[in-house]
C-alpha cells in the first residue's frame, strides 16, 4: 500500500486478540459483554466481534445506533443521556430494534414517555465518581420520581454508570479504588431495588477497570470500548503493554530542522485529536514514533516522539538515530495518544494488508 497522507492503520491480529482479551474476562466472570462501539465506529470491526459471539452493542449516540442497526446489530445501548430532541429518531430505531436509553433527568424521562410509539428499556445514569453525567447515589428523591414513569413500554432495566476518572487514576491501585467504590455504590442502589426489579442489571464500562481488575462482583454487564486498540493513555496509566496497540497513523515526513532536531510530518491535530499523554520523564507528548515494516510496526524507543501538533503539523523531537536515517518524503508511524479520538478525526483506516475499513459518516 503507498501512503501519501496522514493514514490510520489497524493490526487486525492485535485487535483480535484484544477482543478475545475482553470476551473471556466476560466469561469467566459470568458477565454481559456488550462492548462500546464508538472507538472504531466501523461495520467491519464489528465483525470482528461477532466471531466472538457479541449480539449486544454499546453506542455513544443515536446516529450511531441507526449506523449499526442497519449492520444487523438488533440489541443496542446508547451510553450518552437522552436526547428528546431525538425522539423521531427513537422511535424510528424502537420500531425495528432493541433499544436501550440513558435516563438522568425527570423532565427526559416524561418526555420520552409521553411521545414514545415504541417500547424502549431505559438504565438510569449513577454518578459514582465522575461527576460529568449522572444521578448522584443518594438521591433516591429523583430515581423513584424516574421510576414512577416506568410502565410496558418504557422498560427500566437497571443502573449504570462509567467510572472515567480511572482514566486519571496514576497505578493500578488507584484503579482498583475507583473500581471498588463504583461497585458498592451500584451494588447498594441494587439491593433497594432488586425486590421491585428482579430482573435489574447493573452495567459498568471503563475499558482501565475492565481491563485490570479481576473481582467484578456485584456487576452484570460490562461496556469497555477502548480497549480494541488501546492506546498510549492507556500504556502511560499500566493499563496495557505498549504491544497491545492496535493503530498507528502513518505520517509523511514533509521538512527536518538540524539545530532542533526536530522533523516535521504531514499529521496535525486534525488527524490526531489534541489529546495528550505523559512520558515515562514527565514530558506531556502526542505520540510515539514507529518504524513501520511489512507486518505492522516496530516498537518505539521512546526517545522520539511527537511534542506538538496544530492543524496539519505535527512535530517529533527525534533522537540523534532517528534523525539521521530519516528523509524527506519518508513514511513514519505515529502510535496515538488516544485511539477513539484520532479514529473519529481521521474517519477511515486500512487493515495491514491494504483492505479499506469506511467509518460512520456524518
Amino acid at each position: 500500500m503507498k501512503i501519501t497522507v496522514p493514514t490510520l492503520l489497524v493490526d487486525k491480529q492485535k485487535c483480535l486478540a484484544n477482543i478475545k482479551f475482553m470476551s473471556d474476562k466476560a466469561k469467566k466472570n459470568n458477565l454481559i459483554f456488550r462492548p462500546h462501539f464508538k472507538t472504531h465506529q466501523a461495520i467491519e470491526i464489528g465483525k470482528w466481534y461477532r466471531e466472538f459471539g457479541v449480539d449486544k452493542i454499546t453506542v455513544s449516540s443515536l446516529r450511531m445506533a441507526e449506523y449499526f442497526a442497519n449492520a444487523f446489530w438488533r440489541d443496542i445501548t446508547v451510553a450518552f443521556p437522552v436526547n428528546i430532541l431525538e425522539i423521531n429518531r427513537i422511535n424510528s430505531l424502537a420500531e425495528k430494534i432493541n433499544l436501550n436509553l440513558l435516563i438522568t433527568e425527570i423532565d427526559s424521562v416524561k418526555f420520552i414517555n409521553e411521545n414514545l410509539k415504541h417500547p424502549v428499556g431505559f438504565f438510569i445514569k449513577i454518578d459514582t465518581g465522575t461527576h460529568r453525567a449522572g444521578i448522584d447515589p443518594k438521591d433516591k428523591n429523583l430515581i423513584d420520581e424516574i421510576l414512577k414513569e416506568k410502565n410496558d413500554a418504557l422498560i427500566f432495566k437497571g443502573f449504570l454508570a462509567h467510572s472515567g476518572h480511572t482514566y486519571k487514576a496514576k497505578s493500578v491501585e488507584e484503579v482498583r479504588k475507583i473500581h471498588e467504590e463504583g461497585l458498592s455504590i451500584l451494588t447498594e442502589l441494587k439491593k433497594s431495588y432488586l425486590k421491585d426489579y428482579p430482573d435489574m442489571l447493573i452495567s459498568i464500562g471503563d475499558t482501565p477497570s475492565c481491563s485490570l481488575m479481576k473481582n467484578f462482583k456485584g456487576a452484570d454487564e460490562i461496556r469497555p470500548g477502548n480497549f480494541a486498540f488501546y492506546d498510549l493513555q492507556q500504556w502511560s496509566n499500566g493499563v496495557c503493554d505498549i504491544e497491545q496497540i492496535a493503530v498507528a497513523v502513518a505520517c509523511p515526513v514533509v521538512a527536518k530542522n538540524e539545530g532542533r532536531r526536530e522533523i516535521l510530518i504531514y499529521g496535525g491535530g486534525i488527524h490526531f485529536s489534541k489529546d495528550s499523554f505523559v512520558m515515562e520523564n514527565g514530558t506531556t507528548a502526542f505520540g510515539y514514533v514507529v518504524n513501520l515494516n511489512d507486518t505492522g510496526w516496530d516498537a518505539p524507543d521512546k526517545k522520539s516522539y511527537v511534542s506538538s501538533l496544530s492543524q496539519e503539523h505535527g512535530i517529533i523531537k527525534a533522537s540523534d538515530e532517528l534523525f539521521e536515517e530519516t528523509k524527506i518524503g519518508d513514511v513514519l508511524g505515529i502510535l496515538p495518544s488516544h485511539s477513539c479520538m484520532t479514529a473519529e478525526c481521521m474517519k477511515k483506516m486500512f487493515t495491514l494488508s491494504g483492505e479499506e475499513i469506511d467509518m460512520m459518516k456524518y
